[in-house]
């Protein structure tokens, strides 16, 4: 589920601000309860547990940033810099604290991470850590030459499946299991090149995009056989930057450079059962199956495609953006945040679909060239900037106890942030940075004075 989106990559944030405001990155983390943003001047954490709010919990200074992934709603934060693009920094952002820091051959194009693992991706080899201790656990070498760095991460850790193109001219992909370390399967996805993927939560099926973001197709996982193929368009070549399920694994949500956010049901197609056998829908539909066999493998798999069940039209086309599906304040929504410096939460109708109506707009950096605060055309409110994020040196300098901690709302993995918990008193606790993964997240349980192997190095 976890959505990422560059803007530069090592060469620096590219942004349509200029410098000192252009967009570098931004991924949801994988329950997409957190948006991460880096820019030149440094990068933000929003929780996205409101509609109408957008917090900012947190700010850094860091230049450059051009990767930012969160662990859940730990205080785990990967960062990459394009000023070292070689160096992947780990941290600890409620205390201020940098944990490790790991060196690469090449520059680092991506980060994937669950409970379990944490996956870097060079262009043409792969780096797996055991997230508790860093200690390198696998090298894939000689990858297939993977530029954008694309790669997928089961956010299901009882199986930690890791998918990455296994070709370079046609759209194969690799199933590998980062638990076992073992490869799991090859699947045939598509003619062209790969340009998305996505597990689904449960890490049962596996969405899969080309570059020419005509189709998206659905494999189940293990196995690797294809469920579902859905149509985005046959009009023109897109790039789609983005694919992710929702939850409950029923909604699958795809974004491109195009102007239209599309949203696919999955919905099992197959024999009808009682009233609906006589019904006229049932009996054109099994007409329409029985024709299609005897058309070429071209046309009958047009005929079978799904169209998308719901769809959002952005105001702008050709910026690049992620998408994600989420269950907000208790009702499904869309968030899209785009190149551009904002995010937009839309409502989404599980039942009947259609287009998604915008609930709220949030400005991400810079200044709205509206007023701070405006009426959208359909009554929704657009909010100015977001709230000022605490430092980097603000968030250091807590002090170690006190009754600060009985103002401040917890963001832990079991949803504090939700349930209104205060940040636990080990979270500024003094002495070394040793964190327990059964009392504290992130779950590294080794301590700063420790040692580990490759080319890492403990702060």
């Amino acid at each position: 589920m976890e959505t990422t989106a560059s803007g530069g990559g090592p060469g620096g944030p590219d942004g349509p601000d200029g410098p000192g405001r252009g967009f570098g990155c931004a991924s949801f983390n994988q329950d997409s309860t957190s948006l991460a943003l880096g820019t030149r001047t440094g990068y933000k954490l929003f929780s996205l547990t409101m509609v109408e709010k957008l917090d900012c919990i947190h700010e850094s200074e860091t230049p450059d940033v051009y990767i930012v992934e969160r662990l859940f709603s730990s205080s785990l934060v990967v960062v990459v810099s394009s000023s070292i693009p070689l160096r992947m920094y780990i941290y600890h952002f409620k205390k201020g604290t940098e944990i490790c820091n790991y060196s690469y051959p090449n520059n680092i194009l991506a980060v994937k991470l669950n409970r379990q693992r944490l996956v870097v991706c060079l262009e043409e080899s792969i780096y797996i850590h055991n997230i508790k201790d860093m200690e390198l656990l696998q090298t894939l070498l000689n990858t297939p030459p993977n530029p954008s760095g694309l790669c997928a991460l089961s956010v299901n850790h009882s199986n930690s499946y890791l998918a990455y193109p296994g070709s370079a001219t046609i759209g194969e992909i690799v199933v590998y299991d980062a638990n076992n370390l073992t490869t799991v399967t090859l699947i045939p996805a598509h003619d062209s090149p790969l340009a998305a993927l996505t597990f689904n939560v449960s890490a049962t099926r596996l969405a899969s995009a080309s570059e020419k973001g005509t189709v998206i197709r659905v494999f189940s996982i293990p196995e690797g056989q294809r469920l579902f193929e859905f149509r985005r368009g046959m009009k023109r070549y897109v790039t789609i930057s983005s694919l992710s399920f929702s939850p409950d694994g029923q909604f699958l949500c795809a974004s491109s450079n195009t102007e239209t956010v599309h949203i696919f049901k999955m919905e099992q197609t197959g024999p009808s059962r009682g009233d609906e056998d006589s019904s006229w829908g049932a009996y054109v539909g099994k007409m329409f199956s029985t024709a299609s066999s005897y058309f070429p493998a071209q046309v009958s798999g047009m005929m079978s495609q799904d169209r998308a069940f719901a769809t959002v039209h952005l105001l702008a086309s050709g910026q690049k953006n992620i998408c994600t599906l989420a269950i907000v304040q208790k009702l499904p929504r869309l968030l899209v945040a785009t190149a551009d410096g904002q995010l937009f939460i839309y409502n989404l109708d599980p039942q009947d679909g259609g287009e998604c109506v915008l609930a709220q707009k949030h400005r991400l950096f810079g200044v709205d060239e509206d007023q701070a605060e405006v009426s959208d055309p359909e009554g929704s409110k657009v909010t100015g900037p977001a709230q000022t994020c605490p430092t980097y040196a603000a968030t250091a300098a807590l002090p170690a106890t006190g009754p600060i901690t009985a103002t401040l709302t917890g963001y832990s993995e079991d949803g504090g942030a939700k349930k209104g918990e205060i940040i636990p008193e080990h979270e500024f606790a003094a002495g070394p940075v040793c964190l327990d993964d059964e009392n504290e997240f992130p779950p590294i349980n080794w301590c700063r004075d420790r040692t580990g192997g490759g080319q890492g190095r403990h702060s």
